[in-house]
């Protein structure tokens, strides 16, 4: 664990320096408005490797040295440390440097438990999202707002940065509502995770329409349309700048039978399926670190490299449509039609696809629908929007 910790100041340190509004401080870098809220209180943490300050100190450890008395963790997909893979179920254990009880949210339940709370006062929510609606994070941090609505604990969310600041895609229909999607708001939602938290207790969209005692710790420094570049990794398969940029556009192919390179040193940042009529680049999935079992494992994939890929804050929808058409397999292409309508938030995705619609005629679909959520953003922002 000492290792551990020692590599996310490293990474901190190192950068520092190519993020963009030097005065930025986050929620957890506040600790003049978060320790006052903490005098005397029993704390949990939501917490994981994201869970920084500035100074690359990890909030467990900063809370600690400030006496507070912290005694519970719980995780989310990808665990504590954030090494495990998409999807992989995470057991509870403890945390072997400070002995703390590790509960993990992406197993048996995905809300806290009553009888896992009742010994709390307050919840801390601090993990770096990605300002997409199917990355998980913000749905565990809905059920931990739901339990804390629900048990009469408050909850506090330490504000970050959007890496993905921007509005495209389709609103959700809350038939299709998963743990990939909980809210009916658009695809990339241009909200920060204390933002969003706000619209899901304003707008009653925890079960019951319970609201739960909520306080955001914002970030000063910082504005909507402002770049910033993660100094840690939010996730195995997002390891740099470049896939989170091409998540909201790639992660739809998690839905068909086409790699987007898990299983390689650039996830997110290629698209590859075992046909030469994909692309000339090619690449071979392998079992690592955070995709033991990737898609198309040890076949060699063909398609395309998207590393030096200029991408433009909107949801591209380019790739998909050409692997689409260059599969010449029709509505069969989606293997998972479920989890591509999941993903999307509807069928309508899918279906208009199939329909060999363009995508500036897909995109059009969605234009009304982000006009009223745009309205409905507007209430809830904490940041100038400078876009």
């Amino acid at each position: 664990m000492k290792k551990f910790y020692t590599s996310l100041i490293f990474f901190y340190l190192i950068s520092t320096t190519f993020l963009l509004g030097q005065d930025l401080k986050l929620g957890a870098d506040r600790l003049d408005q978060l320790l006052p809220l903490l005098q005397e209180k029993k704390i949990g943490l939501v917490v994981n490797q994201t869970s920084c300050l500035s100074s690359g100190v990890h909030l467990l450890d900063t809370l600690l040295t400030h006496e507070v008395n912290v005694i519970k963790i719980f995780a989310p997909e990808h665990g504590f440390r954030g090494d495990a893979d998409a999807g992989e179920k995470i057991t509870d254990g403890k945390d072997s440097k400070t002995g703390i009880p590790v509960i993990s949210l992406y197993s048996k339940n995905y809300k806290p438990r009553p009888d896992q709370i009742e010994d709390l006062d307050i919840i801390i929510f601090d993990i770096q999202d990605v300002g997409t609606r199917f990355y998980t994070y913000i749905s565990t941090m809905h059920y931990v707002m739901e339990a804390c609505a629900e048990n009469d604990k408050s909850c506090i969310i330490l504000d970050r940065p959007n890496p993905n600041d921007y509005i495209d895609g389709p609103i959700l229909d809350l038939k299709y509502r998963s743990f990939v999607g909980m809210h009916p708001i658009p695809v990339v939602h241009g909200l920060t995770i204390g933002e969003l938290a706000r619209m899901i207790n304003g707008e009653l969209w925890l079960k019951d329409k319970k609201q739960c005692n909520l306080q955001v710790v914002t970030m000063t420094g910082w504005v909507h349309g402002q770049e910033y570049i993660l100094p840690i990794k939010p996730s195995p398969n997002l390891p740099n700048q470049q896939a989170i940029k091409l998540y909201p556009s790639l992660c739809f192919f998690e839905a068909t039978n086409v790699s987007v390179g898990r299983g390689t040193n650039f996830p997110f940042q290629v698209i590859g399926a075992p046909e030469r009529k994909y692309g000339d680049f090619s690449f071979i999935p392998v079992s690592t670190p955070g995709a033991k079992n990737p898609l198309n494992m040890n076949k060699k994939c063909y398609g395309i490299d998207l590393r030096s890929y200029k991408t433009k804050p909107e949801i591209n929808l380019d790739f998909l449509l050409s692997f689409y058409q260059k599969s010449e397999k029709g509505a069969a292409f989606f293997s998972n039609p479920k989890f591509m309508d999941l993903l999307s938030g509807s069928n309508s995705l899918r279906l208009l696809i199939s329909k060999n619609k363009s995508a500036e005629e897909i995109k059009q679909t969605w234009q009304e629908d982000i006009a009223k959520y745009k309205t409905i953003r507007e209430r809830y922002l904490l940041y100038p929007d400078n876009k």
